[in-house]
């Protein structure tokens, strides 16, 4: 199935917001098998949304539209895309119902008389309800052409698409989808596809797709066959190959980010943890307090930016900031042995670096990170040379620091 995703309103051409939706719905079209061929933006005209809807059925069978379902009058995404799909509205009084539901439990507002006209859709429509607001979605067919409208704030459609859209289109598909996404970390994209060539080349069924993400990358395992039974089993199978590749490689199998894996295996094996940045500033503490439970585990986050920080905080001494520098080896190592002085934590980890843009010499240059992790195994040190901006090389210092600690959780 061939599809295109089309974003409506005028304050995504003017820049005023960022159109992640079409991110989002690439990937998870991506993920169930459905090639993505086309990305449009339109603003709130009518004429111009109904003629490039008509020019994109030419050449595709799924149209995935975001916005413009509102309830004022340059709301028109479901008024063009009934006329397009030679429907006429009617009036949902259950889905009235819903949306006056909604502002009665929200007590945010008062409802008022155009909101009536999100509760109309075409005769033949899915109506796709809206659990995070008043706009409903909905799905709508005439022939093979497939129209399926969502609301425009993320968290709505990201919802709706979840909830309701996964199952409305594996009910069109013949044949049941499965798939599973592997995240690697320590790999490049061209060194995985590399070291998968032998299965990816002349592949049918399963497939094996490679992506990059910042920092790391994933690796997609596709199956379709008649049964979701049989198609898992293709799958499994196929991983089973890919671990014997590239097994050192995968921290998930199942598309969690490196740091939920880490949360989760550090609550489940009941070890505590504490932290202490210079360059990241905080952003370790702050990703893994994102973990819901991880309060269980996570002692303290210390932000020592400073010199005078790292010895009253620490304990590193004097004599190494002056002979080694802040940036070193030694000083690192000594962040993480004085911050299991102060906490007792299973797991102390620190880190020190240059995040640019300026600071670098040609002996300690920018992206120099060092990385010292305390558990019950020692100490050990890991110099980094991260490449980018100020807030990449953050951020691989930061997924860095989690793959430390991914190290040793599987060594307890």
């Amino acid at each position: 199935m061939k599809a295109a995703i089309l974003t409506v309103g005028t304050e995504i051409l003017f820049g005023q917001i960022v159109n992640t939706n079409t991110v989002f719905l690439s990937r998870e079209l991506n993920n169930l098998g459905i090639d993505v061929m086309y990305h449009y933006t339109v603003g709130d005209n009518s004429a111009r949304l109904k003629e490039l809807i008509v020019d994109i059925q030419k050449d595709c069978d799924l149209i995935i539209t975001t916005g413009g379902l509102g309830p004022t009058q340059d709301d028109l995404t479901k008024e063009t895309v009934t006329d397009v799909m030679e429907d006429k509205l009617v009036y949902h009084e259950e889905i009235w119902d819903e949306i006056v539901g909604y502002f009665n439990a929200s007590g945010k507002r008062k409802i008022t008389e155009n909101n009536k006209k999100q509760a109309y859709f075409p005769s033949r429509a899915t109506v796709l309800p809206n659990e995070r607001g008043t706009a409903p979605g909905f799905a709508l067919k005439n022939g093979e052409k497939i129209v399926i409208c969502l609301p425009g704030p993320p968290g709505e459609m990201t919802d709706m698409y979840e909830k309701q859209v996964v199952k409305y289109i594996k009910d069109l598909s013949e044949g049941s989808l499965y798939y599973r996404l592997i995240r690697l970390y320590g790999l490049g994209e061209s060194d995985l596809e590399t070291l998968l060539m032998d299965l990816i080349d002349g592949q049918t069924d399963p497939t094996l797709a490679t992506y990059a993400k910042e920092g790391e990358c994933y690796l997609r395992i596709a199956s379709k066959r008649d049964t979701e039974k049989e198609a898992e089993a293709a799958v499994d199978e196929m991983l089973e190959k890919v671990r014997a590749i590239i097994g050192p490689y995968i921290y998930s199998c199942d598309n969690e980010e490196l740091s939920q894996v880490v949360g989760r295996l550090l609550i489940e094996k009941n070890l505590t943890i504490s932290c202490a940045e210079s360059c990241t500033g905080g952003l370790f503490a702050k990703t893994l307090t994102d973990i819901p439970g991880i309060s269980e585990v996570f002692d303290r986050g210390l932000v020592t930016y400073s010199n005078a920080a790292k010895r009253e905080e620490l304990g590193v001494r004097s004599e190494t900031l002056g002979k080694y520098g802040a940036v070193s080896p030694e000083t690192a190592e000594e962040m993480a042995k004085g911050l299991h002085e102060v906490t007792g934590s299973d797991i102390c980890i620190a880190v020190t670096g240059i995040a640019g843009p300026g600071g670098g010499t040609e002996e300690k240059p920018v992206g120099l990170v060092y990385i010292a992790t305390y558990s019950g195994n020692g100490t050990t040190v890991k110099k980094c040379n991260f490449m980018g901006n100020r807030d990449k090389i953050r951020n691989r210092a930061m997924l860095a620091m989690f793959h430390e600690i991914h190290k040793i959780l599987g060594d307890t």
